[in-house]
């Protein structure tokens, strides 16, 4: 799917008007985390079975609180927070890693993740946007980190976030000023391989 403007598939609320009349309780609102976080990992493998297709990626991980099961905390809603009562973790994005050899093919990943997060919608009512999925670009071999995948559809897109020191230097790759990746999140037990074009040659090991 190709868009003029931000490659934007479709959006959705997460809270739509007239949904909430009351305040959710404790087990409802442990229960709506725990969907949000399946939602997620649904989109995360529809995602990874779409990149799978692309003959450039070699692998794809996912990882952050996704991958994990969900941990208890203090909520930041009310009255939860006023309460001192914890609540499990809000996931909030989708955190995946993908190993690409050719950073040429970076606009096919992007199309990649749009039509899968498309199918998703239409085939399970399960609506997650292009921007709450986001690609982490990784070497191959090495497993530097290199970049993010871009959400806008064209590169330059000369908004604000374009300014970020050697963001654009390659097409759709996104860089973010003073961030760090930790390779850590991708050691055994935070991470999860959805896809390994070639397991036995694997270098890299999340």
């Amino acid at each position: 799917m190709d868009t003029k403007d931000d490659a934007v598939c479709f959006g959705i609320e997460d809270f739509p008007e007239g949904a909430l009349e009351r305040e959710p309780t404790e087990e409802e609102e442990n229960e709506s985390m725990t969907i949000r976080q399946k939602n997620f990992r649904a989109a995360a493998e529809a995602v990874a079975r779409a990149l799978a297709e692309i003959p450039t990626v070699e692998k794809v991980a996912l990882f952050g609180s996704v991958a994990v099961p969900l941990r208890k905390e203090i909520s930041r809603l009310q009255p939860f927070r006023r309460l001192g009562i914890e609540l499990l973790h809000e996931c909030k994005d989708v955190d995946i890693a993908v190993w690409v050899n050719d950073m040429a093919s970076l606009r096919l990943l992007q199309k990649a993740r749009c039509r899968a997060l498309s199918g998703l919608l239409h085939e399970k009512n399960i609506g997650v946007a292009h921007h709450q999925v986001d690609i982490f670009i990784m070497e191959p071999g090495a497993g530097r980190f290199l970049g993010n995948l871009c959400a806008f559809g064209v590169c330059p897109k000369g908004k604000p976030d374009c300014l970020a020191e050697g963001c654009g230097r390659v097409q759709f790759l996104k860089k973010y000023d003073g961030f760090q990746f930790n390779a850590d999140a991708l050691t055994p037990g935070k991470s999860i391989i959805l896809f390994d074009r070639n397991p036995e040659m694997s270098n890299v090991k999340p």
